[in-house]
């Protein structure tokens, strides 16, 4: 696929943390846009800064350089270093792809705002000093740049609605990408046997909760609690990194001690053995309040594994109408439906292929496209205002 404009553009692209070793959602998104920019977009040059780290996880090719910006903070690497080398590459368009943007930069810039969850009300517990700086960076750094930018992407139609109407964006100016995912998330046969570095045996649930509050784990638990009552097969619950002392505190507070010995927590999981975890599992959880888009959604449909998953946010844009939506505040919900996929095998079965259909729909292949099309009508603008 070849840029439309008749003049080649010199794209910026902030991609500051992608280099470093324990990424973040956002960090994923922009390292597979600019992998599949590189495929399908070889007449326009991309300038990507980044942070040097030790996972190099990009190459440059002929028309897409790395340039790493050595810089202390991630404030004054994004004010001060970002700015500074976007205008010494003579970028046409800077994108800046993680929430926030430099205030003071004269190129013309693209945000991706991926949600504005910073500027809702806050549960003031269990936030480290690392997740407090950031949520401050935002709500300090967002309200100043929304004006600066020509366009505002964001990753699903719920969230493109609720930024317009709690900022005020006009809509002409907002654009939704809806995000992909991996190819290597698909159906398969785990002949190494991965998640026994994780878990003794398959047909386990599997849970990415955390102590964010939004990833609603409390009451997660509380369901799998009334599971293991009810259940004759008791599954396991594999559960990625989680603080022992969040756990314990749940587990006391809500005096279901009966999940202890089921729950299996291996800590952080590699995202290459994620693939194996999804395909073992016999469900996931995901049973978030809010998401804006929600990856591990669309990744495990992808294999095939049923999820349970909210009725709230994008969450039933992203799964479909067809896929199991509970309330997240009611955990009776949650219990219900994990006794179903056991107990009921015409509708497991049916889940299964309700989300490798629905998977479908979605791969970074689109998301670059839409994103290629967006960078060609900034700069058509931009040339016409100069003309």
């Amino acid at each position: 696929m070849h840029a439309n404009s008749i003049q080649n553009m010199r794209i910026g692209i902030e991609a500051q943390r992608i280099f470093r070793k324990n990424k973040h959602g956002m960090d994923y998104v922009v390292l597979q846009e600019i992998k599949e920019l590189q495929q399908i977009d070889t007449e326009n040059e991309y300038y990507v800064f980044v942070k040097p780290g030790e996972d190099r996880s990009l190459e440059s090719t002929k028309n897409v350089h790395i340039i790493e910006l050595n810089c202390p903070s991630y404030p004054l690497w994004e004010q001060w270093a970002l700015p500074k080398a976007a205008k010494e590459y003579k970028v046409d368009i800077l994108h800046c792809t993680s929430n926030t943007a430099p205030i003071w930069c004269d190129i013309p810039l693209i945000l991706t705002l991926h949600d504005i969850i910073f500027l809702e009300p806050r549960d003031k517990q269990n936030h480290s000093l690392y997740q407090n700086m950031g949520w401050l960076y935002r709500r300090l750094n967002v309200p100043r740049i929304l004006d600066k930018c020509q366009r505002i992407i964001t990753v699903s139609n719920f969230e493109m609605e609720n930024i317009i109407s709690k900022l005020n964006i006009p809509r002409e100016r907002m654009a939704m990408i809806y995000n992909g995912y991996n190819n290597w998330f698909r159906p398969l046969e785990d002949k190494e046997e991965v998640y026994k570095k994780y878990i003794p045996e398959k047909g386990y649930f599997f849970f990415l909760g955390n102590t964010d509050p939004k990833k609603n784990t409390e009451r997660t638990l509380i369901a799998y609690s009334k599971y293991l009552k009810r259940s004759d097969v008791k599954r396991k619950l594999l559960m990625a990194d989680l603080d022992p002392n969040y756990l314990n505190g749940i587990i006391e507070h809500n005096h279901i001690e009966n999940i202890r010995e089921d729950i299996v927590m291996p800590g952080y999981i590699v995202n290459s053995d994620l693939p194996s975890i999804y395909n073992s599992a016999f469900a996931f959880l995901y049973t978030s309040l809010r998401e804006s888009f929600g990856i591990p959604l669309l990744e495990a449909m992808a294999c095939g594994t049923p999820v349970i998953t909210s009725n709230t946010s994008s969450m039933p844009e992203i799964g479909g109408k067809d896929a199991i939506l509970i309330n997240p505040e009611n955990s009776e919900e949650i219990t219900q439906m994990m006794l179903r996929l056991e107990s009921d095998e015409l509708f497991y079965n049916k889940q299964k292929e309700i989300g490798l259909e629905r998977a479908k729909l979605f791969s970074w292949r689109k998301t670059a496209e839409a994103l290629l099309k967006l960078y060609n009508e900034v700069f058509t603008e931009n040339k016409k205002q100069y003309q």
